[in-house]
């Protein structure tokens, strides 16, 4: 892209804005900021621009490559579908659940959607696999599409958690360990740990997350967003920068940070922080920020979360007689899928995203132990899986020093606290999905980059 850049006093020194984070929020943020001549600079803890945006292509054979991390483009992804549209990426059609396997037993999803076969958990419903907790939250439901605004007992659930509201509302057993595998899973969360407000406000809407939501992923990989930003910002960005302590007053902004192992600092009038509240708790802040924001910085709740990637030398997923290339389950893999469904054969990656309590337990697991534990799993789905193995690669997120999470979760008691963390103070400003109302996702990362840009514009 050609930027066109005007002379302002914008672009002044004393005007600099720092921004924290090169994942997709600073990135669109410092972005916006450097098009309209603003004199910004990213500092990033890590060696490379993206942050959860991780591809791994070395690591594969043929060109093959995997999302490690944040994976989908959902039909509804403005932010991000503009982006790709204006450095000509293409998003082409994610594979939909195609497959089921639980408590041992393996279901089409065409025979479940049909009534042929059903879920082998007490007090659901044939026809579906999401949304079988609705039959218990009917009430509740029922009193949120009734009214404009939320009651004060709607409002009151999110002081119990998932678990909680099914219980009381006559819910086997099994359908909150239902829940724990459905929306659990995409929480990255246990039903224990979810504020039930927010499950109920999920159902009160027809777009919530199904087997039938329409998902896109980037054509030959995600990593290219961050870089076709990181490519314009060039210098800006400075690397391998991670920040120990942020210091203010009436004047401005400094931020120390480590450079080859030296602290350094910099100083500017304002300052983006994008990082992950997982991240920024660990800060030293001089002086802190408001009692709320303190708060919510200290307790935000996130999950767990692993993916693990394994070459096949031949696509065994497509032959006859397999339950199907997208299969979701109630192993510790949590889902199993074909990634390369871009590129040709005959080798191909099956991905599985594993979350909350399965995460965790992997992750204590070294490599070879995850390996050999996704192996018996795939061969309990698909029985071809040893013979075509050739290898594959973990990434679990919570050990990942800049991350040490999976991404923000509307804990129980949380209902206010993106409103409250995404609020500026002072010379702060506040990005990341965390402070998103499209939470858990590269759009949302991006809406708050530039939510943040639009406020700074009006500050200088």
């Amino acid at each position: 892209a050609n930027i066109i850049r005007m002379d302002s006093n914008k672009s002044s020194d004393e005007n600099r804005i720092i921004v924290v984070g090169a994942g997709l929020a600073g990135l669109a943020c410092a972005y916006d900021l450097y098009r309209l001549n603003y004199n910004v600079i990213i500092l990033e803890a890590r060696s490379r621009p993206g942050g959860r945006v991780r591809t791994y292509r070395d690591t594969f054979t043929d060109g093959l490559y995997a999302e490690m991390g944040a994976e989908y483009v959902d039909s509804s992804d403005k932010y991000l579908r503009k982006y790709c549209k204006d450095f000509g990426l293409k998003i082409f059609p994610a594979k939909q659940y195609d497959g089921v396997y639980v408590r041992g037993k393996r279901i089409t999803m065409s025979d479940l959607i049909s009534g042929k076969a059903n879920l082998p958990f007490k007090g659901t419903i044939g026809g579906k696999l999401f949304a079988q907790e609705a039959a218990y939250i009917q009430d509740w439901v029922k009193k949120v599409q009734s009214s404009d605004s939320l009651s004060q007992e709607v409002q009151d659930l999110d002081n119990i958690s998932v678990s909680e509201v099914l219980r009381m509302g006559g819910a086997p057993r099994d359908i909150i360990d239902l829940y724990t595998y459905t929306n659990g899973t995409e929480s990255t969360t246990a039903p224990s740990r979810m504020s039930a407000m927010k499950m109920v406000l999920a159902n009160s809407i027809a777009s919530a997350f199904s087997e039938n939501t329409e998902e896109g992923r980037i054509l030959g990989g995600n990593d290219q967003v961050p870089k076709k930003f990181a490519k314009v910002l060039g210098e800006n960005i400075r690397y391998d920068r991670p920040i120990e302590k942020i210091e203010y007053n009436d004047h401005g902004v400094t931020i120390y940070f480590l450079e080859n192992g030296k602290r350094q600092s910099i100083s500017g009038s304002r300052c983006v922080l994008t990082l992950p509240v997982s991240i920024l708790r660990s800060i030293k802040l001089n002086p802190t920020f408001s009692d709320s924001k303190m708060h919510c910085i200290r307790n935000q709740s996130y999950g767990h979360v692993m993916k693990i990637a394994m070459q096949y030398r031949k696509r065994f997923w497509d032959e006859p007689g397999s339950i199907g290339q997208r299969v979701f389950t109630d192993t510790t893999l949590r889902r199993v899928y074909h990634f390369s469904i871009d590129q040709p054969g005959p080798r191909g990656i099956l991905l599985s995203f594993t979350s909350g309590s399965d995460a965790k337990k992997l992750g204590r697991f070294n490599e070879q132990r995850r390996m050999t534990k996704a192996q018996k799993i795939c061969t309990e789905i698909w029985k071809d899986t040893p013979k075509y193995w050739e290898g594959g690669v973990t990434k679990y997120w919570n050990k990942d020093p800049w991350l040490k999470a999976s991404y923000s979760v509307a804990g129980v008691g949380q209902k206010d606290f993106r409103e409250i963390l995404a609020r500026s103070e002072g010379r702060f400003h506040f990005a990341g999905e965390h402070t998103s109302i499209h939470r858990a996702s590269m759009n949302g990362a991006i809406e708050s980059g530039i939510r943040t840009s639009k406020e700074i514009a009006k500050c200088i």
